[in-house]
């Protein structure tokens, strides 16, 4: 509904509000924080004005969140919700064992859908949501955060211009110390660490890591990996132990075009001895980088120094020192909210959004075949889909 001023308002269902990425990068950062400006203004001049409709299992959260932040509409009742004819959105911040259900729903009452992944268990769920939203017609994105941080913009900025030569290797570390919560309170839920409730840091991190490479680098065409489950015991939200039934750590090798090779380490069992809780390190012929979250240096092919192997005598080189900052150039907002206003612009603008439930698809593709490759351990070729 566009009023006279030019003002465009979307309701917005919000399922999973409670939930700690749910409530400050999707409703805090991103929804409340475009409010917060005056809306969303377009080209022509409208102003897109999100209206967000607050759902969730717990009544007592659900009210201290919408009077926190003064919004009055929310609800336990899903069904009801998308039932509305003022609701044009369904976001999606569920557990993955129950979103795939919740995001058929949407589906089925003709919402346009933008949802946190994995977007489903499993290759085969991912891909019939993905058919039911083409054939309903309706608007579909899936989260791609990592692509919208300041690190990997300035990363891809490096790729675009043309800095790297050909791309020889790409290098992750991820991850740190999550807390098994028997003296000290976990930092991530336990459903996280149980696979029958879609835990894993496979399931839940190689969609991000194909969504990177794809976007910066090209298709990945082959993986190999090592799982495993460090930590087999962790106690839960109530203190209670319980089995750690889903990988903790996974060791990967991804192949893409050109040889290029990807090593990607994944671990809630590790502690940080790097910048920034996720680095990628990318090697080139005529230069490298290296980008975290925030931070990207470069050392070009000509500024590169000579080291010499010599464990007799210290360092000759400073090989911290010797890369230079890749300046912003530019403001960086939160990721969620900028990719957030490209869904909006999709829906209400027509613009494109290539992060949607078919490119999902291929990121929850990989997992799948990432977790079958450490099962049989061997490497797989990843066939496209079609």
């Amino acid at each position: 509904m566009t009023d006279n001023a030019g003002r465009r308002t979307i309701g917005i269902v919000l399922n999973g509000v409670t939930g700690r990425m749910g409530y400050r990068q999707h409703l805090v950062r991103s929804l409340l924080a475009i409010r917060d400006d005056g809306g969303l203004p377009l080209p022509d001049g409208t102003v897109v004005w999100p209206e967000p409709v607050l759902v969730g299992r717990n009544e007592r959260k659900l009210a201290e969140i919408a009077e926190r932040h003064g919004l009055s509409d929310w609800t336990t009742d899903l069904h009801a919700a998308l039932e509305r004819d003022d609701v044009e959105i369904y976001f999606d911040a569920l557990t993955t064992q129950r979103r795939e259900k919740a995001i058929r729903q949407a589906i089925d009452a003709g919402k346009h859908i933008y949802t946190e992944k994995p977007l489903a268990m499993d290759l085969a769920g991912a891909q019939e949501l993905a058919r039911a939203a083409e054939a309903a017609g309706v608007r579909n994105g899936v989260v791609a955060d990592k692509i919208f941080l300041p690190g990997l913009r300035k990363l891809k900025r490096l790729v675009d211009g043309g800095f790297f030569g050909r791309v020889l290797s790409v290098r992750a570390e991820f991850g740190y110390w999550v807390f098994e919560g028997d003296w000290q309170s976990a930092q991530r839920p336990s459903w996280n660490y149980r696979a029958e409730d879609g835990g894993g840091v496979v399931l839940d991190m190689f969609p991000h890591w194909h969504y990177v490479l794809e976007n910066l680098f090209g298709p990945v065409r082959a993986v190999q990996a090592t799982i495993r489950t460090h930590i087999p015991r962790r106690w839960d939200e109530n203190g209670d132990e319980y089995a750690a039934t889903a990988d903790d750590a996974a060791y990967a090798i991804f192949e893409l075009d050109d040889g290029l090779v990807a090593q990607f380490n994944s671990s809630w069992c590790v502690r940080v001895f790097r910048d920034e809780l996720v680095e990628f390190q990318v090697d080139g012929t005529h230069g490298s980088a290296v980008a975290g979250l925030r931070r990207c240096r470069a050392q070009s092919r000509a500024a590169t120094p000579m080291p010499v192997w010599n464990p007799d005598a210290p360092p000759s080189v400073d090989a911290r020192g010797d890369w230079a900052e890749v300046p912003d150039n530019e403001h960086f907002d939160n990721g969620f909210r900028v990719q957030w206003e490209r869904f909006l612009r999709h829906v209400v603008a027509d613009e494109p959004f290539p992060w949607d439930f078919a490119a999902a698809a291929r990121g929850v593709q990989l997992a799948e075949l990432g977790l079958r490759a450490a099962t049989e351990g061997r490497r797989i070729e990843i066939p496209e889909l079609t």
